[in-house]
């Protein structure tokens, strides 16, 4: 008698849980369908709090949440949800959910292999394919513009080292010692050794040309001298 009570009470307790499960999924579906979906998720994870294996709870928040654009935490769930999932079709809801959420995210990789799963579920699902095709293409331009922007930075870096190996280069002429100067002496030296014969030539016609001064002075002076009146001794 005394197992029986408790079977009656355990079945009477899941029962509680499940009827406020249940209540908890209705309402956050009329509020999904009013388009209040953070009010939507409220109510789903009141119903996840009653009993934690409700997938239906778990699938309508995973929804609620994507159409909140929350696409990591949507992604999350439904990845969850794709290895608890028995039913064949229910896995391929779960993967192209996935795939679609980790799109949004740019993940495309991520996503590619999403899609795919999906499709083997279910091969005819055309929708999924479309998807996959997308991604794909996604992928491929996301990949080309990885590499259009190294081949970028890998030529920003050259002309910048180019410009560095400039800098340092007259930064290394201005380090240089200043050019040598000849010492006075070599130019004494040359002065008393021999010299050329333009330079003696130079030399013998500028004293000529002194010369040539002097005496007109001299000259001049004398002309003076003698157009002064003569002082007489009174």
């Amino acid at each position: 008698m005394k197992w029986v009570f408790v079977i009656i009470l355990a079945w009477f307790t899941l029962n509680v849980y499940s009827q406020a499960e249940r209540k908890y999924v209705r309402r956050g579906n009329r509020q999904y369908e009013d388009k209040n979906y953070q009010e939507a998720e409220i109510q789903y994870r009141k119903a996840l709090e009653k009993s934690p294996g409700s997938v239906a709870a778990d699938y309508n928040l995973g929804n609620s949440l994507y159409k909140q654009k929350q696409f990591d935490a949507a992604a999350q769930r439904y990845k969850e949800l794709s290895g608890k999932q028995k039913d064949g079709q229910a896995q391929n809801s779960d993967y192209y959910n996935l795939g679609n959420a980790l799109y949004k995210s740019g993940k495309y990789q991520e996503c590619i292999d999403a899609y795919k799963n999906a499709l083997r579920k279910m091969p005819g699902d055309m929708d999924a394919k479309h998807n996959l095709q997308l991604a794909m293409k996604k992928l491929e331009m996301q990949e080309q513009q990885k590499n259009k922007e190294n081949q970028q930075n890998k030529q920003d870096k050259k002309q910048d080292n180019k410009k560095d190996d400039k800098q340092q280069q007259n930064q290394d002429n201005k380090d240089q010692p200043p050019d040598e100067r000849k010492d006075p002496q070599q130019d004494k030296q040359n002065m008393n050794g021999q010299i050329s014969s333009q330079d003696a030539e130079r030399i013998l016609q500028a004293l000529e040309n002194e010369e040539k001064n002097v005496l007109r002075k001299v000259q001049e002076q004398q002309k003076q001298v003698k157009k002064e009146p003569v002082q007489k001794n009174w």
